[in-house]
């Protein structure tokens, strides 16, 4: 299994994420890709990469709750640091409308100025979108993206899908919110989605699945997802950590 999305270098885990590594590599979680968040988080998160370099990747992006007066200069640091070739991907990037709508605008240019970042550098983006679909998608519209996107954490419904699918054909990145019991509408989706579409994450320290819910979630927790999406669409898990590494293989060359 691939964890496409956990970032175990967060201050959550204050012993560094090291045993969460090894963790979920006991659990049968074979690599995992840390995205970044902001500025702070670059040196704790390579730092951790650099402890473990056959079994993780990084990705460069400024989050979209991260973004502020100086986006410009962050922004600047961070393509020198994407240009050194070390990264497998844009992001944690997109937009987020749920906390504070504040710097909306700035928050469009931001995602804007790094899909060309990673048009430029031939490099998939993985997307955070949270209550900012139709602004995430008029953005996506605006620069015509060549690379491949991912909607990380998506837990929308059937209906979100097939307007994702009208702009872009990305990938859905699926955590635990599957397997919550208010989520429904996300578990239909799957099949909309197909199997062909959909990268396993945790999200961690975010959205620990059931049955750890409320529990500071780690990567070794992938296997509750995998198991949960393989009963939704009715395939074993071992077909489903199979066809989830060949997605996570194409998209990010892991």
């Amino acid at each position: 299994m691939t964890d496409t999305h956990t970032h175990l270098y967060l201050a959550d885990f204050p012993e560094g994420g090291d045993c969460q590594v090894r963790n979920a590599l006991s659990a049968g979680v074979g690599h995992m890709i840390f995205p970044n968040v902001d500025s702070d988080t670059v040196s704790p998160m390579l730092a951790l990469h650099e402890r473990f370099p056959e079994v993780t990747s990084v990705a460069m992006g400024l989050h979209p709750t991260s973004v502020g007066e100086n986006w410009k200069e962050i922004l600047e640091d961070m393509w020198r640091m994407l240009e050194s070739g070390q990264f497998v991907a844009v992001g944690e990037v997109g937009m987020d409308l749920y906390w504070d709508k504040t710097f909306r605008k700035e928050q469009a240019e931001v995602f804007a100025e790094q899909l060309r970042m990673a048009d430029s550098l031939g490099l998939p983006v993985i997307i955070h979108c949270r209550e900012a679909l139709d602004d995430t998608l008029a953005v996506i519209r605006r620069q015509s993206p060549k690379v491949s996107l991912v909607f990380h954490s998506f837990t929308g419904d059937p209906e979100d899908v097939r307007k994702i699918r009208e702009c872009c054909d990305p990938m859905f990145g699926i955590n635990g919110v599957v397997t919550f019991k208010n989520a429904q509408p996300l578990r239909d989706s799957l099949p909309e989605i197909g199997i062909g579409r959909i990268l396993l994450e945790t999200d961690s320290p975010y959205l620990a699945p059931v049955p750890m819910r409320g529990k500071r979630n780690e990567s070794s927790y992938l296997p509750y997802i995998c198991g949960k999406v393989a009963e939704i669409i009715e395939m074993t898990p071992d077909e489903v950590s199979d066809a989830t590494d060949r997605n996570a293989g194409n998209i990010f060359g892991i």
